[in-house]
């Protein structure tokens, strides 16, 4: 317990230090954050009307984040894959980064959550008030908790062993990342499951809402980690293999061509069949006489997403430069179509034919992106930390230094603990 006290002592002084590039995005993250925070404070006193969520739209930009970041949390499961089914064992340390990522992923998820209850004391309802196994929302909650905890746990053994040039114990960490493979998959069956239980809400009642969810979720998630990769190999010591990024373009190449095919199939059902359940569909996709708020939206979703699945088709994405533009696309197309594409639409019209549009307000947009940098700046200092860990600079009988002649890349120096701490 003591070395492992000790353990963490080091990772929290490492996070302080890294280059004037590593503390300016830190400086801009916290400030960020803090900024998110003083929006959440204001919505605290005011109420949820500082958002623009109405009677008619309850749910807004803090659901549509949520179901986002649940997808994005399946980039773990698609580096684990890979490396534990089909025993690629080039990508074994880069599995790490996907799980650290999976870790603030949910993290987030669960602060967007939170937000949107508008009080934080509301919280006590949806734990005293368990209705298991019937109700949907308590199954999500289950499942995105163990999740979490199921990451926490692969990740600390797996650094904290390399920490102590320990050998893995298999049955230490295996089973849970064959447990965790599958509890992504549930994470977002279950999250899927919870709109489309709504049977109020014609929009989300369709059985291929479920792979829609899985599908886009192993495209942004990969994508992510591609570009995260890209930034460790240009700015670090850490050596990124080029295998690693043409493996996790193959596999959001063939999850988008999956995710465009289903949704292709949706639209395809919602405006040929022409039933009244289609109104939702129409809203979003041509608008509702002079409703059209989401229209260039959703046009702009599906335009980045094709050129980018047509990029990562062409071999010009080869080029990391292209491949980093293909990412960025998907993952902004994949934001607003399953973000505000999906969950806003299924309140425009309402069961009763109100038209009421929803645009959020600065507030709502503040705490958004206060979320997104809180969590951007724990997956730095995850990031931060594990590098050296996994390169070995960091072990159990060194400490990290840094030298006044050459300020500390993310990598860092080493020097013999005797040198920085008295016996």
């Amino acid at each position: 317990m003591r070395e492992y006290l000790r353990f963490l002592y080091r990772c929290f002084r490492m996070s302080f230090v890294g280059d004037w590039r590593y503390k300016l995005w830190m400086l801009l993250l916290t400030i960020v954050t803090l900024l998110g925070v003083n929006a959440w404070c204001r919505q605290f006193v005011h109420g949820l009307i500082a958002t623009g969520m109405t009677d008619q739209v309850s749910w807004g930009l803090f659901i549509a984040n949520f179901t986002y970041l649940v997808g994005m949390a399946a980039a773990a499961v698609m580096l684990v894959i890979p490396v534990y089914v089909y025993r690629n064992k080039e990508l074994h340390d880069l599995v790490i980064f996907g799980e650290l990522f999976a870790v603030a992923a949910i993290i987030m998820a669960l602060l967007f959550v939170v937000v949107d209850l508008g009080r934080p004391d509301r919280m006590q309802h949806l734990f005293m008030r368990f209705n298991f196994p019937i109700s949907m929302l308590t199954w999500d909650v289950i499942v995105l908790n163990v999740y979490l905890l199921l990451n926490l746990h692969i990740c600390g053994y797996l650094i904290y062993s390399r920490y102590r040039k320990r050998e893995l114990g298999r049955w230490f960490y295996i089973p849970f990342i064959f447990i965790a493979i599958v509890w992504a998959i549930s994470i977002h069956t279950v999250t899927a499951f919870l709109l489309v239980g709504l049977g109020g809400r014609p929009f989300w009642n369709a059985a291929i809402i479920a792979p829609r969810f899985i599908a886009s979720a192993f495209s942004a998630g990969p994508a992510f980690i591609i570009l995260t990769l890209m930034v460790i190999d240009r700015f670090t010591r850490f050596s990124v293999p080029k295998k690693a990024y043409l493996t996790l373009r193959n596999l959001v190449l063939v999850a988008m061509t999956i995710n465009v095919f289903l949704l292709v199939s949706e639209v395809f059902t919602e405006f040929y069949a022409d039933t009244a359940h289609g109104a939702s569909s129409k809203y979003l996709w041509i608008g509702i006489h002079d409703n059209t708020a989401l229209v260039p939206w959703i046009w702009s979703a599906l335009g980045l997403n094709l050129t980018a699945l047509l990029m990562l088709y062409l071999p010009i994405t080869r080029s990391r430069k292209l491949l980093a533009t293909a990412c960025v696309m998907l993952i902004i197309g994949i934001w607003i179509e399953k973000g505000l594409g999906l969950i806003v639409p299924a309140f425009v019209p309402t069961p009763v034919g109100e038209i009421v549009e929803y645009a959020p307000t600065w507030n709502e947009i503040l705490i958004c992106t206060g979320i997104w940098a809180f969590g951007l700046l724990i997956y730095t200092i995850f990031v931060r930390v594990t590098i050296p860990v996994l390169s070995g600079q960091l072990v159990a009988d060194r400490i990290f230094h840094t030298t006044p002649e050459s300020p500390a890349s993310v990598a860092g120096d080493m020097t013999d603990r005797t040198q920085e701490i008295p016996s």
